[in-house]
This record gives structure tokens, sequence and C-alpha cells, in this order.
């Protein structure tokens, strides 16, 4: 087991549920006033999307990620400050026609999803590690070879910490060959996502298989969607890695009642300290992790 386990917050995600809960952060006050409330709860990390104010839809508009990591470092809260940079794969598909341009598509080049990690050099920049077949319908999730290599050589000339969010074990072996070329420091950081459709399944099986493709010095989360979300905090901190609680992907704290940022942190740290664990500082985290501290 880890005896000191990270909690990253990932604090609003881009999917559909503005609508579904009052509590998901929409503007960049809100959502910094969120990733504060979260790290006094005890999460040492928190995971960043934006939405469109109006919208209230995913964005990567530079100046909304801009204000809320302004308001992050200018609070006396100390957390350490992992940016998206997943948004920009979007592909909507008409099935008569798969060449025909299909509202919802965000498609851009590796490098085109940087910019606010080019202008704002957070902690930490997520890397989608392959296409998916996202959920049901055709909506795709695009991420090639060609633009993972690019995006990894860019953020690793930027001194960023790249977490490799990992779907299912292909994308885990690609990673590995990222790794192997050199375009990811050492030590590695993986992210492994569990019980997306149609991604690797909220299995405690395929968990363990995916844990034991992965390099020897690598540091590792995991996180599981909906109602396996607290189970996943146990299991993944059994297996030796680091847990992830947010309200990007469950929106409850139980059967019925919605749940705060703070509270969905709050009740993994009573699962990790409830297993004789300790939950890790800032510090601590960036010390694991192989993070500089930045100003």
């Amino acid at each position: 087991m880890n005896q000191e386990v990270i909690i990253t917050a990932a604090l609003t995600g881009a999917g559909d549920t503005v609508g579904k809960s009052e509590h998901v952060p929409v503007t960049p006050e809100q959502i910094a006033t969120s990733a504060v409330e979260a790290a006094n709860a005890g999460a040492a990390v928190v995971h960043i999307h934006v939405r469109d104010i109006e919208t209230g839809q995913g964005s990567r508009e530079v100046p909304l990620y801009r204000e809320v990591v302004r308001t992050l470092r200018e609070s006396d809260v100390d957390v350490v400050i992992n940016l998206t940079a997943g948004m920009g794969g979007d592909l909507f598909i008409d099935q008569e026609d798969p060449l025909k341009p299909v509202d919802g598509t965000d498609l851009v080049n590796g490098l085109e999803r940087l910019p606010h990690v080019e202008e704002l050099l957070p902690d930490i920049c997520t890397m989608d590690c392959g296409s998916l077949n996202f959920g049901e319908g055709s909506q795709l999730y695009i991420s090639t070879p060609d633009m993972l290599r690019a995006g990894a050589a860019r953020i690793q000339e930027l001194g960023v910490k790249p977490e490799l969010e990992i779907f299912d074990s292909g994308q885990l072996w690609f990673a590995t060959k990222l790794i192997e070329e050199g375009l990811i420091d050492s030590p590695p950081l993986f992210q492994l996502c569990m019980g997306i459709p149609y991604g690797a399944p909220a299995d405690l099986g395929v968990l363990q298989a995916l844990v034991n493709m992965l390099p020897a010095d690598a540091n590792w989360a995991s996180f599981a969607i909906g109602r396996n979300q607290f189970p996943w905090v146990a299991a993944s901190a059994l297996l030796g890695g680091q847990v992830r609680v947010d309200l990007e992907d469950n929106l409850y704290l139980s059967k019925g009642v919605k749940a705060t940022n703070a509270q969905l942190v709050e009740r993994a740290v009573t699962i990790v300290e409830g297993m004789g664990g300790t939950v890790a500082t800032p510090d601590q985290a960036r010390e694991k992790l192989g993070l500089k501290r930045r100003g």
C-alpha cells in the first residue's frame, strides 16, 4: 500500500455536467474558489479545465486559464497546479458523410492545444495518450502518435511535467514508447483513467494489469467515474498509487446527495487515513513527482 497518498481534485472537466449539479464551477472565480476549498480539504494537486462563461461548455480560451491561475497563485493556499492540455481533440462524425463538418467538432493539432501551458507554465499538464471512441454515437477523441510526439517535445522544452492520461492498454504501450524515445523525463507520471466508455473498464483486474505494465520508476494515480470513484481511492492506494476525486467524473457524495469538490476530497482523506495512510502535502507531492516549485 502507498503510505503517503497524493490526492488530486479535478475541479470541473469539460463534460455536460453544469446543468446536473449546481456545485460544478463555471467561471474562473468559481473554479479558483473550488480549487482553494479542495486544497484546504487535503488535495495536494488541482486539475483544471475552464468553461465558457455564457454556455458552461468546455473551453480552451487562454484568458480563462490565465484568470484561474492568477487567482490561485495570488491566494495564500499552496497547491500544485495541473492544467488540462486535452482540449482540441473532439471529432464528431456524420454517419452518411464522414468528411462533412459537424457541430461540436474542435480538432486542432498537438501544439495548438498548448498555448495556455506555454504562457502559464503550470507544474503539470495532461497528455491524453491516444485516440478513443468516446461514448455512444459518433464522437471520437483524436490524439495521434505524431500529435503526441510533437506535444511531448514542446512540453519537455517548457520544463512542465506531463501527466500521461491512459484510457486503455494500447495508450500505455505508446506512452512507454515516448519514454524510450527520450520525450518524457524521469520519473514519468501516469494517470490511469477507468470506466470511460469505451476505454478501460472499471475492473480491478484491468487496473492491476495496467499497473503491471508501468515502468519501474513511474509515479501513477488512478480514478474511476461515477459510483466507482470512492472504491477506486482505496484500490489505487492499496496497489501503491495516488488518487483522484472530482466533479469532473462524479457529482455525488452518496446516492442522491450532490457533492462539492471539497466534500469529495474530504471523503478521500477519510478513506486514505482509515486505511492507515497519510495524505501528502503539496511539497511532499512535488518531491515525489520530481517537480520544481514555481513562483
